[in-house]
């Protein structure tokens, strides 16, 4: 239990580091809260003094005048004091949880490609979004009341005292009653707001899968079982939700009942005070106010504890992901280079207990064009992986040009490669805008260029606004999107290229054409190029045959059949195939 109050604790100092970014304005929101707090204090005592005037027999008109005239300045000041301190805490609010998203954001791409990997697209994305708002909602705005929770139960105190120092103190002695039992419940609900927080990000990211491959699922007939999948989260979540709800919610008719107990007290009291003499009416008209005004803060705080730990336990789940380790990097710059590499006995595995690339040996002549091939899994995307530098090695060393390169930033490497890959990636943009992702100043000629050299122009010059069409995800084919990607490449054309599976949405005419774009395009540039269909890379400068994450076979098309062994074998299987 002590940790966890520890690690809310630190939680919540984080969360203020946050917000201290805005000092000025929420010290003028903390300003204004004291003035509304001191305005709210004073009127029960303008209240008082006007019930004075019209207890006795004589009634003074003029200064019940005047009393009701202060009344309304009071109101009318507490009104314009409210509004601004509603405006700055919405400002402190959003800039806070501007600040929070865009922290994760900058920190997303400074993880480790196997951290992303490990988690679901819709669960950081409840992380981001549902987490941060939360916290913004719940833990600012909180903090707000419970600040003016307590000037009003301070300040209501000090009044109580001025007028009846006995009955003060009758109220002061039950008050510690009404606090241990808000934090006696408030401490034991923060891991069941942890526990709901996890089970909404698990929901989450559910949703985003089915929503993102709903073709397939329908396509299998997997909807009841999907529906059903879906109900159980939703379930969990819905048990969360509720136990952490209830019990937290028992705080509030909990202080309720005790600072009932209060004002019961304070009339029976007060009552006495006035057959005695010791109070006059108006006096136990605004003793009665600052009772119920003491009694209200105390309500409102058992209720900002329950988003206050919701907030925490949100909190906590996003800086979780900004502690998480980053890659490393290199400062280094690779300047201009001539496109050679060099392996020297990789080792890499996903997984411990699974290694994958051992021993790894090789060495690529600029301006060469290497194939990759080999069964599926053995290793052929990982080898891309490592070239990009979107994994590290566990052991052995690469070099571009003869730099080590963990000695150099991840920028640099990637933008002397240029990439292609089967799964095409294109944002909801223009064309243009896509195509841009390349080389930003790129002109109007170069685009066009490059869309006719990639085989892209020809269908890009019917659509309604051409390169300023907006793309979405089913307004192309897939064949079509992989085009734009390969158009995109042949703007840049970076010292080193990539294609893994470059030409699979493709049909095999338009291959054959994209197939002479490439060899223009992979001239003077050192080339890996992974495929499947080996007929693809007959021309290449040298072969990688790869399997169990080993090379074990290499050289000219001409010589791997000569030797017939693996390549051979699959050549000519793919081959017979095409033939029957």
């Amino acid at each position: 239990m002590k940790n966890k109050m520890r690690g809310s604790m630190q939680t919540f100092v984080r969360i203020l580091r946050f917000v201290a970014k805005e000092k000025w304005l929420l010290f003028l929101s903390l300003l204004f809260t004291a003035g509304t707090a001191a305005l709210t204090l004073y009127f029960p005592v303008l209240t008082g003094r006007a019930v004075d005037t019209l207890a006795g027999g004589n009634i003074d008109i003029g200064r019940l005048y005047d009393i009701l005239i202060a009344m309304a300045q009071v109101v009318l000041a507490n009104t314009v004091l409210q509004w601004a301190v509603s405006l700055l805490n919405n400002r402190v609010t959003y800039r806070t949880l501007s600040a929070l998203r865009r922290a994760m954001f900058d920190k997303l791409w400074r993880l480790p490609l196997s951290y992303i990997e490990r988690h679901q697209a819709g669960e950081l994305l409840s992380v981001a979004m549902a987490d941060a708002e939360a916290v913004s909602e719940g833990l600012l705005l909180g903090l707000s009341q419970l600040f003016q929770g307590v000037l009003m139960i301070l300040g209501t105190l000090i009044f109580m005292i001025a007028l009846n120092v006995k009955v003060a103190v009758f109220v002061i002695l039950i008050t510690p009653l009404s606090l241990f039992t808000a934090a006696f419940i408030a401490g034991r609900t923060h891991a069941m707001f942890l526990d709901q927080a996890q089970a909404r990000a698990k929901q989450t990211g559910f949703m985003e899968e089915i929503i993102s491959n709903q073709k397939v699922a329908a396509a299998y007939c997997r909807e009841a079982e999907l529906i059903r999948e879906f109900q159980t989260l939703n379930d969990r979540l819905r048990k969360c939700s509720c136990k952490a709800t209830f019990f937290s919610s028992l705080t509030n008719p909990t202080t309720r009942f005790v600072n009932s107990m209060v004002y019961a007290g304070v009339c029976v009291f007060g009552a006495f005070s006035v057959l005695r003499g010791g109070l006059s009416v108006g006096e136990l008209s605004a003793f009665l106010s600052y009772a119920t005004q003491y009694t209200k803060p105390f309500n409102e705080i058992s209720s900002v504890i329950t988003e206050l730990q919701n907030s925490i336990a949100c909190a906590d789940r996003i800086f979780r992901l900004l502690d998480e380790a980053e890659e490393t990097n290199g400062s280094k710059q690779l300047g201009d280079i001539d496109g050679s590499l060099r392996l020297e006995h990789l080792y890499f595995s996903y997984l411990p207990e699974k290694p994958l690339i051992e021993d790894l040996n090789l060495q690529v002549a600029a301006g060469k064009r290497i194939a990759i091939v080999g069964p599926t899994g053995c290793g052929k995307t990982t080898l891309i992986n490592l070239l990009m530098r979107f994994y590290d090695p566990q052991q052995g060393k690469l070099y571009i040009s003869g730099v080590d390169a963990e000695t150099v930033s991840r920028e640099s490497i990637r933008s002397n490669f240029g990439m292609v890959l089967q799964e095409t990636w294109l944002k909801n943009a223009s064309i243009r805008d896509n195509l841009l992702l390349a080389k930003e100043d790129a002109t109007e000629a170069e685009l066009i260029e490059a869309a006719k050299k990639s085989r892209a122009y020809g269908f890009i010059r019917h659509l309604p606004d051409k390169l300023d069409t907006i793309i979405s995800e089913d307004a192309l084919s897939a064949g079509q999107r992989q085009l734009l990607c390969i158009a995109r490449i042949m703007l840049a054309l970076p010292p080193m290229l990539i294609l893994d599976e470059a030409t699979s949405s493709i049909d095999t005419r338009m291959e054959m054409q994209i197939q002479t774009a490439f060899s223009y395009m992979m001239q003077g540039r050192t080339s890996f190029i992974v495929a499947h269909r080996l007929s693809t890379i007959r021309n290449a400068d040298w072969i990688l045959f790869m399997q169990d994450g080993k090379i074990v076979e290499q050289g000219t098309h001409e010589m791997l059949l000569a030797k017939k062994g693996r390549y051979s074998e699959m050549y000519l299987s793919q081959t017979a195939l095409m033939q029957e």
